[in-house]
């Protein structure tokens, strides 16, 4: 790795900021440290872009499969641990289809995996994509089964097969999906990468016996001229698992080993030792969780923990801030404030949905912090509050004179009521209370 001296030496030196650092030997010293992309200085030359090229170069590759806004984006970590800076593409989880069920199965067994949708804090968990399997043996089935489950959704596929020749039938089929060809080893690599190069399609390796015999496998792999690769690591326990991916991640990071700097694919199987896997996999590293089945019940947690672990720590979720009618609000109905913080404005909003009363809700930029955080930070003040109200025109547009606010921000309601003009209601301390307040509220 070039050290930021060396870095500097191909830079422009133009000092211009429009690489978001003040000057060229900051940028160099951010490259060197794997915190900047070369592409964010516009005046590189050619020569240094090539000079420094593999310097720039994010230690894990990014590897994308699919098309569209669907597409799937792995790799391209840069950090071990979540609160060094954060993680940037989840892990994606597939399920998988078998191609000995009749066709009509087939499609309604992917439409099933798409179906499964659920909504937490404004966002919809699923399932990312589809992986039809060989176990037939069969090139005609093989391929049928690809082209219904592409014609069923519009997820990207993973075709999962140890025959370059199936295989290649079958990825023909849907080449401009760009599916994840799936089953590459020591036995098939020189004709899989073959099919994988013609079509323009990732590849995963599987069938390595260890982290030395996978970084040979993919140096070979990487000298067929294919670029795009994804690993199984082929862990046949969590304990397995959790040493090779770690190992993995460091390797790539802490030392820029490139040989295993790629996405990791988790074939977890099926039943509860399955949901173990995605579970890990989700918290250590893992790109890409394929499962031979899961119920919803299964799946919903492990939804959950993603959307967790990959929340950049730094960001909290927001929502736009405004004015929102619940429960068909009209004129005259109450107002209620909160802070634009998600998992806070979900909350109130299903309180407040449940009491089946009209009311208007309105958020209040508090740079998506909850209400007491917000309060004690001056992020949520009675300026603030009447600035929310003339901005969204709440007044008006609501045509009332009641302003409720958070029970437990009850002290600034003196001033709050002062500088609105509005009468002001304290409400309860906890949303759950909300239903039985505006029953009562006259």
């Amino acid at each position: 790795m070039p050290t930021a001296i060396e870095i500097f030496k191909h830079l422009p030196k133009k000092n211009c900021g429009k690489c978001n650092y003040p000057t060229c030997l900051a940028f160099a010293m951010q490259l060197a440290n794997s915190k900047a992309k070369l592409e964010d200085c516009p005046f590189v030359s050619e020569e240094g872009k090539a000079a420094l090229a593999a310097s720039s170069a994010p230690p894990i590759r990014l590897v994308r499969f699919g098309s569209g806004q669907r597409a799937i984006e792995m790799g391209d970590e840069t950090e071990i641990y979540r609160h060094e800076k954060k993680f940037f593409h989840p892990t994606a989880f597939a399920v998988a289809v078998s191609d000995q069920l009749p066709k009509d199965e087939v499609r309604g067994r992917v439409e099933a995996i798409r179906s499964v949708r659920f909504e937490r804090v404004g966002q919809t968990l699923g399932f990312d994509s589809i992986a039809v399997k060989d176990d037939s043996g069969d090139p005609s089935k093989f391929a049928s089964a690809v082209e219904e489950a592409a014609s069923a959704c519009d997820l990207p596929l993973v075709l999962v097969s140890s025959s370059p020749e199936r295989m290649k039938v079958a990825a023909s089929k849907v080449a401009a999906r760009r599916p994840l060809l799936y089953g590459a080893d020591q036995r098939n690599l020189a004709e899989m990468a073959s099919v994988a190069r013609t079509l323009g399609c990732p590849m995963a390796l599987t069938g390595a016996k260890d982290l030395n015999e996978m970084a040979d496998l993919a140096a070979k792999a990487k000298a067929t001229g294919l670029e795009d690769l994804v690993l199984d690591l082929g862990s046949k326990s969590l304990k397995d698992q959790l040493e090779g991916c770690s190992k993995v991640r460091k390797l790539s990071v802490k030392k820029l080993f490139r040989g295993l700097g790629y996405p990791i694919l988790v074939d977890a199987g099926k039943g509860e030792e399955a949901v173990l896997k995605g579970m890990l996999a989700v918290m250590k590293y893992g790109s890409l969780v394929i499962f031979d089945d899961i119920s919803e019940a299964q799946a919903l947690p492990l939804f959950v923990l993603r959307q967790n672990i990959y929340t950049d720590p730094q960001v909290p979720i927001q929502v736009k801030p405004g004015l929102y009618p619940v429960n068909g609000a009209k004129e005259g109905a109450p107002i209620l404030f909160t802070t634009n913080f998600s998992l806070t404005y979900f909350t109130v909003l299903a309180d407040i949905e449940k009491s089946k009363v009209p009311a208007w809700l309105l958020v209040v930029d508090s740079e998506g912090l909850s209400v007491m955080t917000a309060f004690s930070a001056g992020k949520l003040t009675p300026e603030i509050v009447v600035k929310a109200l003339e901005s969204s025109a709440a007044k008006e547009r609501s045509g009332s004179e009641v302003l409720v606010m958070p029970g437990m921000v009850s002290r600034m309601s003196g001033k709050l009521q002062e500088l609105s003009g509005m009468r002001v209601v304290v409400g309860p301390k906890e949303s759950s209370g909300i239903p039985k307040f505006l029953k009562n509220l006259s």
